[in-house]
């Protein structure tokens, strides 16, 4: 039988949009949430993704693990495909 009664009904997603990632390309990752209150293996996912600290801001390349690890936080960040034009003419890597 499922546990329908939780403590905290704030915590956790809510209801957030689908994630249409392309399949090549990076992306910009921004941890708008601190990982207070959550388990750890929210926190083991942030720290894997490479968010340090909450406001951390880390590019990846989009992988299948990658886009895995943001579905189970999608909550705590906020992701954005980083166009390669405007990459390069800041003087990118």
């Amino acid at each position: 039988m499922p546990r329908t009664f939780v403590w905290h009904p704030g915590k956790g997603p809510a209801k957030t949009p689908k994630q249409d990632l392309p399949e090549t390309g990076s992306v910009q990752i921004k941890q708008v949430r601190s990982e207070i209150g959550h388990s750890w293996r929210m926190r083991l996912t942030l720290e894997a993704i490479g968010l340090k600290h909450h406001q951390d801001v880390v590019v990846k390349p989009i992988t299948p693990g990658l886009k895995g690890q943001l579905k189970q936080v999608r909550h705590l960040v906020e992701v954005t495909v980083v166009d390669a034009a405007a990459k390069s003419a800041k003087g990118g890597k």
